[in-house]
């Protein structure tokens, strides 16, 4: 048969029970994540994994998700909700090609919607730019400017030096509207806007909207405004905010990395040094 005499003699080695076990462990391990944050991915598991102390790669954790069938399936949907068809006028785009070095450079803003049962639910959302942080948000079953200016209010009351600020939106009425504006100029806000049908302009906000529906909406079936009102806030302040891996901040929950950001900008400021003059005796 052309076969080596190796071949006819070789014996495959059994797994030793430690191995196995250790295997058993991190499958566990990797469900309770999943349980918890049911569409992260193999790379954001990892990261996960790592943070808890545990080295492993993300060609073993892609191994077992796969295995085991814990690779999540990402669902895409796209719904316009922009009426830029107003007579207020519009702001230039002054965050193109602009990369923030802190918080509060800039604020994004934007509207999404939620499918109830009978109807529709709408959410907007104030994001800071730098840290990913969801910094306010309203939800209402109409979009209007009320809307939009009580997520604005609500992230005036979480941060407070914002003078300068760029708060970025698109073109639509519930962010041109006069009402908002003035809002924005007596807080200091410098105003811009998005080109008209890009969404890509703000597409650090559409990426939030994917992470939101996807790992919450289209999880549980709402019935009613109460249902959503119940979890959107908690999935925004105790999920995203608080807990849930960032990629794009270096795989730290937003909260975590403005609390970096904060020791690190306190640990470089000059120090003030009081000199003493010795007197002699």
């Amino acid at each position: 048969m052309n076969l080596p005499r190796s071949s006819y003699y070789y014996k495959p080695r059994e797994r030793p029970l430690a191995k196995l076990k250790q295997e058993a462990d991190l499958r566990d391990l990797i469900e309770a994540i999943v349980m918890e944050f049911p569409r992260y991915g193999y790379r954001r598991i990892t990261k996960a994994l790592q943070r808890r102390g545990l080295r492993v790669n993300h060609k073993r954790v892609l191994r077992i998700m796969r295995q085991n069938d814990l690779l999540c399936r990402p669902r895409r949907r796209w719904v316009k909700t922009t009426d830029s068809d107003h007579p207020y006028p519009v702001f230039p785009n002054l965050i193109r090609n602009l990369l923030p070095t802190s918080i509060d450079q800039v604020w994004l803003a934007d509207i999404t919607y939620i499918r109830i049962l009978t109807a529709f639910v709408y959410l907007a959302v104030i994001l800071d730019m730098y840290s990913r942080k969801v910094l306010g948000y309203a939800l209402s079953s109409r979009v209007d400017t009320e809307l939009t200016l009580t997520a604005l209010k609500m992230a005036l009351k979480e941060r407070r030096s914002h003078r300068g600020c760029i708060h970025h939106s698109d073109q639509g009425v519930q962010y041109a509207a006069h009402q908002y504006v003035d809002l924005l100029r007596e807080n200091g806000f410098r105003i811009s806007m998005s080109r008209k049908g890009n969404p890509f302009d703000n597409a650090m906000v559409e990426s939030f909207f994917k992470t939101l529906k996807s790992e919450e909406v289209y999880l549980w079936e709402y019935q009613t405004l109460a249902d959503v009102k119940k979890r959107i806030p908690y999935f925004i302040e105790e999920v995203y905010n608080q807990k849930r891996l960032h990629s794009s901040i270096g795989y730290v929950p937003p909260n975590e990395y403005e609390e970096r950001f904060m020791k690190n900008k306190i640990s470089k400021e000059p120090r003030q040094i009081t000199l003493t003059r010795s007197v002699q005796t």
